[in-house]
Parts: C-alpha cells; structure tokens; sequence
C-alpha cells in the first residue's frame, strides 16, 4: 500500500514539473526571417504570428495550430499505448485521482 502511495506522490511531482515546463515553454518565442517569411513560433509549439510579404492571416495561423495539435495528440496517444501509459503503472489506477 505505502508502494502506491510514493507512486502517487512521484507521479504528481513529475506532472508539477512537467506543467511548470509547459509554462515556461509557452513564453519563450523563436523567429525565423527568410525571403519575406516571418514566422514566431513559441515554445510549446504554437504559431504566433505568420507575415508572408508584409501580410499575416490569422485564419491561416489557426488552422497549423490546429494541424500541430492534432500531431500532437496523436504522437501523444502513440507513446502512451508503447508504455502502457502512466496509469499502468499503478495497475489501472488513474494517478491523479480524477
């Protein structure tokens, strides 16, 4: 019982981390200029803004978001059926008591 309980703790430490590096993530910004390209991603992998000759389209920046998320999920999903997933550890208990 005391196993699972650790379990717990350490998979809730490891979720804290990794949303507090999420955060920080989002708030860094890369830009890349080239032949009348700006594209600023962050990095979480989200388009910020993208100028192809002077000229943005949101609609546009929406949609790669959403493609990107989409691959997102899916690689996601992928790794989580190669390693059973976090909740396999705990032999089918959900870690985060949701």
């Amino acid at each position: 019982m005391f196993d699972k309980v650790k379990q717990l703790a350490e998979l809730k430490k490891m979720r804290d981390q990794a949303m507090q590096i999420q955060k920080q993530l989002a708030a860094e910004e890369i830009t890349i200029e080239e032949d009348s390209i700006k594209i600023v991603v962050s990095g979480d992998q989200k388009i910020k803004l993208l100028e192809i000759d002077g000229l943005t389209n949101e609609r546009v920046v929406e949609i790669l978001n959403k493609a990107i998320k989409k691959s997102q999920e899916v690689a996601a999903r992928r790794l989580a059926e190669m390693s059973g997933g976090l909740t396999g550890l705990l032999k089918g208990q959900n870690p985060m008591g949701a």
